[in-house]
């Protein structure tokens, strides 16, 4: 990759796993009651076609580990997971209270924190309350996120009994000194370990996660943690770039400093030298940061062109609405985004009043809509179009003058009215689905809001 075009375009910037994204909320017209109206709204319209999407977070973790940016409680008192668990399932009963019908559960994911925190059988309870009185979508899909210092055959095979297909590990990277600078001390054997249980069980799904651009991580770090990842060849393989906002997150990023991060240049190196041992490997890129075998449903959703993108990331399918339980999850009506409290005591405080724990939230407007669809068309599929009217809006002209410039850079190309984007151009998505923001470049924002694009 160019060194000129990285300089260019290394500049803070949103993921988009939501548009608006969440610094452009528009909270002064948002309420509890709109947010309700527009997720029955969306119930109504595609419960039955689609089915429902469930984040479950589940924030406690016994560490920290300080590369996370996720809201999380450290605690080892397991004693915490009863009262949480039933104040999920209080936040449940108030949302089926709402929408009425049973609902069709299409997807479901649990997020943390580290969800296998949690025993089995509290695990059991949990799920199986969710589920009694809901039906499930024939081609649902259950994935939950596991540590492999603690998931235990009991974990898995709880899971698997209730469902769940998919798991995805975190590794982050084997290096010892990496693993200590981050606070995440788990070695290979481990990861072997959760991956072969989950195989032998019957999980179809098993996924790892990755990190690059940590503390003193060096090109040859990135390749030794890929070495050993082909020995397992998970299904599907997530390959992040750190992204170091301590300024937002608090001390948790503080476990080491700046001067200890590689530079943007070589950061970026160990992005394409994992990419490129990714596919020598078999892997295909799925949008950006994603890796998948031919095997795997993202793989196969990609060239379906049903990949879907929310805040639980990459989905192998879609579904319009998306309830989030626990302590700050953020759900989706697609016409509507709403988050919850991010304190437990206030999450407990406002369910105990039967009240819904969203604390902000945004209902999009028209515009908000159509732009959301070519953001979504551009992180999943690399392209979008405006042949269709209704996917033209007031500031499409200026976008396309922004976009010009991505393609005298060699990145993009345009058709008469239709955008692609070509091989070079897809480490700078971000910054295209940029062009298209236009509350981001008519309110531009405080750098320290998002992590650097590259």
């Amino acid at each position: 990759m160019s060194q000129s075009l990285i300089n260019k375009y290394n500049v803070a910037g949103p993921r988009y796993t939501s548009y608006p994204t969440v610094p452009y909320w528009d909270l002064d017209s948002f309420s509890l009651e709109l947010w309700k109206d527009s997720l029955k709204r969306a119930f109504n319209e595609s419960n039955n076609s689609e089915g429902l999407s469930l984040y479950l977070h589940l924030p406690f973790c016994e560490s920290l580990c300080t590369f996370c940016g996720c809201h999380k409680r450290i605690t080892k008192r397991h004693e915490v997971e009863s009262p949480y668990i039933n104040a999920v399932l209080k936040e449940w009963r108030l949302y089926r209270e709402l929408l009425g019908a049973t609902p069709k559960i299409k997807e479901m994911h649990l997020g943390g924190g580290t969800p296998t925190f949690f025993s089995p059988e509290n695990l059991h309870y949990l799920i199986s309350e969710l589920l009694k009185d809901a039906e499930l979508a024939e081609d649902y899909e259950f994935s939950f996120e596991g540590h492999p210092n603690n998931t235990t055959e009991e974990h898995l095979q709880t899971l698997f009994d209730l469902g769940f297909r998919r798991v995805s590990y975190g590794v982050q990277d084997y290096n010892l000194s990496i693993q200590k600078a981050i606070n995440r001390i788990q070695p290979f054997e481990n990861v072997k370990r959760a991956t072969d249980l989950a195989r032998k069980i019957g999980y179809t799904s098993v996924g790892h996660d990755i990190i690059f651009g940590l503390p003193f991580q060096t090109e040859a770090d990135v390749i030794e943690t890929i070495n050993k990842t082909k020995a397992l060849m998970p299904d599907r393989i997530a390959f992040y770039s750190y992204a170091h906002v301590p300024w937002i997150k608090g001390n948790g990023q503080r476990g080491f400093s700046e001067d200890d991060l590689p530079t943007p240049e070589s950061k970026r190196q160990q992005y394409e030298t994992g990419k490129k041992r990714f596919e020598e490997a078999g892997y295909v890129e799925i949008g950006m940061d994603h890796f998948a075998l031919k095997t795997d449903s993202l793989y196969k959703a990609m060239k379906n062109k049903t990949l879907h993108r929310n805040f639980m990331g990459y989905t192998a399918s879609k579904t319009q609405a998306m309830i989030g339980l626990g302590v700050s999850s953020i759900s989706d009506s697609w016409y509507g985004f709403a988050q919850n409290v991010k304190s437990n005591e206030e999450y407990y405080k406002l369910l105990d009043q039967d009240i819904i724990p969203v604390f902000k939230g945004h209902i999009l407007n028209t515009e908000d809509l159509v732009i959301r669809k070519h953001i979504l068309n551009l992180m999943c599929n690399f392209e979008t179009s405006w042949e269709d009217t209704s996917l033209v809006f007031d500031d499409l002209p200026e976008v396309l003058i922004k976009l010009k410039e991505f393609e005298s850079d060699g990145l993009l190309e345009f058709g008469t009215k239709h955008v692609l984007v070509k091989e070079e151009g897809k480490p700078f998505i971000r910054n295209i689905c940029m062009a298209f923001d236009v509350l981001l470049q008519r309110n531009k924002p405080n750098t320290q809001l998002f992590s650097m694009t590259i």
